[in-house]
């Protein structure tokens, strides 16, 4: 016969049964905060982050938090950045979107103790195509 309570390994007193894993959860919170963030035109923004006119919004924190979160994002290998402006009190930096789908980059720039983004659009920055308005062919004679 059997005994009527059975020890499993859940009841077992083993303190190796159980082991929290502190890199892993460090990982999983990093990685949950940047897949919890509000995606807008194809774009990431930061938490917190309100609109403020048309391909507009305020970041919530200063501009050099605002860069190293879009460093995490859009790793610089593959979104190329360049300086806009460095004056006193100025600051601006233009991520590039190499495939430019959805977005052709962002505009991340600070002033007046404001950090903006500005989310360019897909198809701005290329000339419309000029098209024959009648539609008729010459004919040859």
């Amino acid at each position: 016969m059997k005994p009527l309570l059975m020890r499993t390994r859940l009841d077992s007193l083993r303190a190796h049964f159980y082991k929290a894993r502190p890199l892993l959860a460090v990982g999983c919170l990093v990685v949950s905060g940047l897949a919890g963030a509000e995606v807008v035109e194809g774009v990431q923004l930061p938490d917190n982050a309100r609109k403020v006119g048309e391909h507009r919004y305020r970041a919530p924190s200063n501009f050099d938090t605002t860069m190293t979160y879009y460093r995490a994002v859009y790793r610089p290998e593959t979104h190329p950045r360049r300086t806009i402006a460095n004056q006193p009190g100025i600051k601006a930096v233009h991520i590039s979107n190499p495939g430019g789908k959805d977005f052709e980059g962002l505009n991340i720039y600070e002033a007046n103790d404001e950090v903006r983004i500005y989310i360019v659009p897909a198809g701005s920055g290329k000339p419309a195509k000029k098209s024959d308005s009648k539609g008729l062919k010459k004919k040859s004679k």
